[in-house]
């Protein structure tokens, strides 16, 4: 991994991009958009190794990669992420299950959705030396073969076979025995460990367990100010945090007390750079618990809460902040509207990123190649503001110099985001 973060002296040993935003009163894009990263207790699926799932194959193979149908109720997560979301990194976090298995054939992986499969063997029709062999999950065919012995079958997505067995006939041998193993201490450690490397906009804290948020919340620090990688992390009931890179969401849902942490992750990580989530519709399946009063509201904006709010007949975002509370001069109050995050994480992701592809190691750090960056640093400046994620560049303002060695440059770029309107204040004469 490259060097990044922020820079208090002109003393970093690796080459990277260090990039400091501080409050303005103080002093062509390949960044990845809607991309969720989760640990997730499961009964199916590879333990504790990173997966990958994006929005059409979540749609169209499920079942197989996943091990539920879209519309099981193990899937209610992943629907929720996925009304936003484009991708999903998921990490099964329970593990040391027990795989299912029968005379015929062991469960692919451990855990109880392997007692769901059952093997169907009959004579084929055109030849009763060969057997026809059917892989079920509950109702759902997942796999068709026809033998004359155990050892030409191949394994599929849900079971590897016994070569050893004898292929006989059977109206439907369940696999039985399965189980989803425990999630252990070091489970959610080795999962942060196992991202790290990750392209993701979005971390999901899915458990209310305080030493756990602590551990996602130092983990979110590190990786945006030590190295450079900018994303936040959904977590719940956590704005103790006080940090602009955790969104405490605040309500609860009936039918999981943490569960609107997966819409709201899916919600964040799609956001576009020149947008806003307040009062952003929610259009998942929980039950949301709104029963707040306007004084409720008001000091839950105070507090870093994320809140959910009624009007109508509609349950919408009351405003899209994260859970910095505690105000400095580097840190006004702009850096508690996720809004702001997501642009200056979205420069920070962007220009690192440009760096290391067209100037580290390869463009002399002369007045040219100064020149050269200052150039693609006003370009990509210029591109927000035509998205309206920024306010008008001035390019004078653009500075880049050489730095305190002979192989570091120095920029200096202020920027003043955008942001969307949520406040109407209106006076009417009548006359």
């Amino acid at each position: 991994m490259l060097g990044g973060g922020v820079f208090t002296k002109q003393n970093k040993v690796l080459p990277g991009a260090y990039i400091n935003f501080v409050s303005a009163a103080a002093r062509g894009d390949k960044t990845v958009k809607g991309v969720v990263c989760v640990p997730m207790e499961s009964g199916w699926g590879p333990e504790r190794k990173v997966m990958k799932v994006d929005k059409d194959s979540f749609e169209d193979n499920c079942l197989r990669l996943l091990g539920y149908p879209v519309s099981a109720p193990e899937m209610q997560a992943f629907r929720e992420m996925f009304l936003n979301a484009n991708e999903v990194y998921v990490f099964r976090i329970n593990s040391e299950g027990v795989k299912a298995s029968n005379d015929l054939a062991e469960a692919r992986y451990a855990g109880t959705r392997g007692n769901a499969v059952r093997l169907v063997v009959q004579k084929n029709v055109e030849d009763d030396t060969k057997f026809d062999v059917r892989t079920l999950v509950g109702t759902d065919l997942v796999d068709a073969q026809t033998a004359t012995a155990m050892s030409e079958l191949a394994d599929n997505d849900f079971v590897s076979f016994k070569r050893e067995a004898a292929l006989t006939e059977t109206a439907g041998m369940p696999l039985t025995g399965g189980t989803d193993g425990a999630v252990s201490g070091e489970a959610y450690q080795e999962f942060l460990n196992a991202i790290e490397q990750k392209p993701f906009n979005v971390l999901v804290c899915p458990t209310k367990d305080e030493s756990t948020v602590n551990l996602f919340a130092a983990f979110t620090k590190r990786m945006r100010e030590e190295l450079g990688v900018r994303f936040q992390t959904i977590a719940y009931r956590a704005s103790r945090v006080d940090y602009e890179g955790v969104i405490s969401v605040e309500n609860s849902a009936s039918e999981n007390e943490a569960g609107l942490v997966y819409w709201v992750a899916g919600a964040s990580a799609a956001c576009a750079v020149n947008k806003s989530n307040t009062n952003k519709v929610y259009d998942g399946e929980y039950t949301v618990n709104v029963a707040y009063t306007q004084m409720q509201l008001s000091d839950g904006i105070k507090e870093g809460k994320f809140l959910l709010h009624q009007v109508g007949d509609e349950v919408r975002v009351l405003r899209d902040i994260n859970s910095l509370v505690s105000f400095t001069e580097d840190k006004n109050s702009d850096f508690s509207d996720n809004q702001t995050i997501r642009v200056l994480d979205f420069i920070g992701n962007g220009i690192a990123s440009l760096f290391a592809e067209r100037f580290m190691g390869q463009v002399p750090n002369d007045a040219s190649g100064r020149i050269s960056l200052w150039n693609e640093i006003v370009t990509f400046y210029k591109s927000l503001a035509a998205q309206r994620a920024i306010e008008a560049v001035e390019p004078k303002a653009i500075t880049v110099e050489g730095g305190g060695t002979k192989r570091s440059v120095l920029v200096n770029a202020p920027v003043q985001p955008t942001n969307c309107m949520d406040q109407l204040y209106m006076t009417v004469v009548v006359e």
